[in-house]
């Protein structure tokens, strides 16, 4: 009975989870520096997928059809890749410090994303060039990790702070490098933005981190096993070096895709993880898809404010989150200190 009633809770707040997701895209579909009426939002949505016909006005129809559909299908995705691999990257390391930018991909995606901007490859090249700039950088944070064939949390950690280190040198050169507008253009980015969307490039992100987040949640049984220990895994069959390899590279794929595209957005991959955990326990089938949909409804509602704030004008998404992010992690962080303060020795 105690377990049905643990099922019933969780159902439900995944069940809420998802109700604040489809408010949270409608607000986004609808607000900006010209408001559309719900009524006409709700009437272009349903046309846009097929059920029927719209009456509303045609300069709303090409605002959410041209502007804000992409734009927020975009944060959906890169909210869900952020918030997902960290979910994961907390499981196989059991650090609930750890998040996508602490293996190198954040980062390594920024030094790629200067790189094109100081050499004037701006453009259709910025993407591709951060993409392969955050791969890099996670492989070299892998390699340094393996220690005798394997491969440790610990190491990982280690090897992902070292890795970061030297982005960071050489994304100070860059920045050194770059005049005015290069800089800001690389601040810009490195802050986060979803400006620049558009539909080509969903046609083939959406898919990509939508395989990338099955393949995490078909891996829950195995993370829960991690979160015993190696050992203890081995032994009810589950390889931890196979199953963190696995992991690690759809993390890499998922978060390589979005970032390079999105720029550098904080705090999603790190605080949305802690909230899930407080709300539905450790279990990551619970976890995985919690994440996943806590992630993309709240990048979708910071890019809204974002677009709200200083409208006409935009702020970066980055700054959003971080605003919002610290704040949470900071009261997470004193809670959880008080709690184990409290606890009976």
């Amino acid at each position: 009975m105690a377990t049905f009633t643990r099922e019933r809770h969780r159902g439900l707040i995944l069940l809420a989870l998802a109700g604040l997701l489809v408010c949270t895209v409608l607000s986004s579909l609808a607000l900006g520096p010209l408001s559309i009426p719900l009524a006409h939002t709700l009437d272009i949505t349903a046309s846009l997928i097929g059920l029927g016909s719209t009456t509303a006005p045609a300069y709303e129809l090409a605002t959410i059809e041209a502007i804000r559909l992409p734009r927020t299908l975009t944060a959906l995705v890169t909210g869900a890749a952020l918030a997902g691999g960290g979910a994961v990257l907390q499981g196989l390391t059991r650090n609930p410090l750890v998040e996508p930018a602490l293996i190198g991909i954040s980062s390594g995606a920024a030094l790629g994303a200067a790189l094109a901007i100081v050499m004037g490859l701006a453009g259709w090249l910025l993407p591709p060039t951060a993409f392969v700039g955050g791969l890099l950088a996670a492989v070299a944070v892998f390699q340094l990790a393996r220690v005798d064939g394997r491969m440790s949390a610990a190491t990982l950690l280690l090897g992902g702070v070292a890795i970061n280190a030297l982005t960071a040198a050489l994304l100070g050169l860059m920045i050194y490098a770059a005049d005015d507008q290069q800089l800001r253009t690389l601040t810009f980015w490195m802050f986060g933005s979803l400006a620049r969307t558009d539909g080509a490039a969903l046609q083939w992100m959406v898919p990509v981190v939508l395989g990338c987040c099955v393949m995490m949640w078909r891996e829950h049984r195995a993370l829960d096993a991690l979160a015993l220990g190696d050992r203890v895994a081995g032994h009810l069959g589950v390889s931890a070096d196979r199953v963190r390899g696995r992991l690690l590279a759809v993390t890499v794929l998922a978060v390589g895709v979005v970032v390079s595209h999105t720029g550098v957005i904080a705090f999603v991959g790190l605080v949305v993880p802690h909230l899930v955990r407080l709300l539905l326990g450790a279990h990551h089938r619970h976890v995985i898809l919690a994440s996943l949909l806590l992630g993309a409804g709240l990048t979708a509602a910071a890019d809204t404010t974002a677009r709200l704030l200083v409208a006409p004008a935009e702020l970066p998404i980055g700054v959003v989150t971080s605003l919002v992010g610290a704040p949470v992690f900071i009261a997470l962080l004193v809670w959880r200190r008080r709690d184990h303060a409290q606890a009976p020795v």
